[in-house]
């Protein structure tokens, strides 16, 4: 059996697996649809070669196959970054057999734009805060529509702070609505109700999840830190040290200016837009309260806004610098 190290590029999909074999010189061994199973891939490669360096693009799925080749198979697996990979292509056609020999190549080469494969405990961790999230999400936008409809009918009340009892009191029994305007309301207050109980459940489980977590427990330690925020980071980022600076872990929180400079011309164009926006709008709304709260980042924001940056520049600086401390502080928390 050939020793010599192979490069196996996988195109994933649930039904299948393309899968590509080139040697040490780029000549491709083999490229062909596989089933999607790990023992499948394996023995379909093994006939080219045991040395194993292999890519798969990041996306719905693909972690799980990667993990089995890593801890099964013996296998070197890097995750993809799908974009950056289309991009190097530069061919407008698209065929699984065309994928799976670029993502061989990349390997081969050493040219892949790698992305974390992040281990299945931070996987299900993140499972479980996009979840609360989205639940979240869903309770906000049936507040604006409830907002809608009472702007619809003008319908004010201004005694009580909006979504407080009173005021939610005042909507189901008080607010001059019409039929059917109070009929969507209620429907509306319905299911706000759901939402609060799925969201106490998530929450519930998060806890769970995250007693014995060190890191999880020292971030709710920092000022102006809540579980929510600490769940957040522990999933979106999982280790801090796969980054080799706190500019790094800035620009993967999508805190980091996008420079958008040519000849003469030096200017920004606000934060740069490959990132988690979820990460992002917690970070941010972190920054908020650091700001607020705690000296040394009130300072930070007030000195920018007094040289006239406006107050959303100065918090996302805040929540940049924060970050980036956070970086070279998370060892020392962890070791304490």
């Amino acid at each position: 059996m050939n020793n010599l190290p192979i490069f196996v590029g996988l195109d994933y999909h649930q039904s299948g697996v393309q899968v590509c074999v080139l040697d040490e010189r780029g000549q491709e061994l083999w490229n062909r649809m596989c089933p999607n199973s790990w023992r499948a891939i394996v023995k379909a490669v093994e006939l080219h070669g045991q040395a194993v360096k292999a890519a798969i693009e990041s996306c719905s799925g693909a972690a799980d196959i990667a993990e089995e080749l890593v801890h099964r198979a013996g296998w070197t697996v890097n995750l993809a970054h799908p974009g950056y990979v289309t991009r190097m292509k530069q061919n407008p056609d698209k065929t699984d057999y065309s994928d799976a020999r670029m993502l061989a190549d990349l390997q081969r080469v050493g040219y892949l734009p790698r992305v974390w494969l992040a281990p299945l405990a931070i996987r299900e961790l993140r499972m479980l805060v996009r979840y609360r999230q989205q639940q979240v999400n869903r309770r906000r936008a049936i507040k604006l529509r409830i907002g809608a409809i009472l702007r619809e009918q003008r319908v004010r009340n201004t005694e009580y702070p909006r979504w407080r009892k009173p005021w939610l009191e005042w909507l189901r029994t008080g607010a001059q609505l019409s039929r059917q305007g109070r009929w969507v309301v209620e429907q509306h207050l319905e299911e706000l109700e759901a939402l609060k109980t799925r969201i106490a459940k998530a929450e519930k489980q998060l806890l769970q999840a995250t007693a014995e977590d060190v890191l999880v427990s020292r971030l709710q330690r920092l000022a102006g830190i809540g579980r929510v925020t600490a769940w957040m980071l522990r999933a979106e980022v999982g280790r801090f040290d796969r980054f080799n600076t706190g500019k790094q872990l800035a620009r993967f929180c999508g805190l980091t200016p996008r420079n958008a400079s040519s000849g003469m011309r030096q200017a920004d164009a606000g934060l740069i837009r490959a990132a988690n926006p979820m990460l992002r709008s917690t970070l941010i709304e972190a920054a908020h309260r650091l700001a607020r709260f705690d000296p040394r980042w009130k300072a930070l924001a007030t000195r920018m806004i007094a040289r006239g940056k406006p107050t959303n520049v100065a918090i996302a600086a805040v929540a940049n610098r924060w970050i980036r401390w956070l970086f070279h502080e998370v060892p020392r928390m962890c070791a304490a």
